[in-house]
């Protein structure tokens, strides 16, 4: 089955053949809506993507940080599992799963994605500090 989508070329565009709408360039499009701040716009585009292929892991995950950033935890927190039960070896969305739970103070759940993050990419410093700020809270606050 074809996902792709072929749309006309804008009309200040100078290409004579119509451009190709993927899964991919959707999801692009949203991370620049993300980066603008723009999260609504962001969702729509992650939405036209899972639409094109919902098998995109990355769509489902950055869905989720969309769907975060605009207070919908419970939709987050479900987009970051699908994106797992997709790809269950894609540790940007254990980690980002692991965010969301830190912040609905769900330690001990986010301590396990964490630590699945730091087990499937073990390199990123970023996780390890992340997993050992929120181990230090978890005691603190035990």
């Amino acid at each position: 089955m074809n996902r792709n989508r072929a749309i006309a070329p804008s009309s200040n565009s100078q290409a004579a053949s119509p451009q190709t709408i993927t899964a991919e360039t959707c999801c692009q499009q949203g991370k620049a809506h993300c980066q603008a701040g723009e999260f609504a716009a962001a969702l729509a585009a992650f939405d036209q993507a899972i639409a094109l292929d919902p098998r995109h892991a990355p769509a489902h995950n950055n869905r989720g940080n969309a769907l975060g950033e605009l207070q919908r935890q419970a939709e987050a927190l479900a987009a970051y599992e699908r994106a797992l039960a997709l790809a269950p070896t894609y540790h940007r969305a254990w980690f980002n799963k692991g965010q969301l739970l830190t912040q609905l103070g769900a330690y001990g759940n986010a301590l396990e994605a964490y630590g699945q993050a730091i087990q499937l990419q073990p390199d990123p410093i970023y996780l390890h500090a992340q997993a050992a700020i929120w181990q230090n809270r978890k005691l603190v606050t035990a």
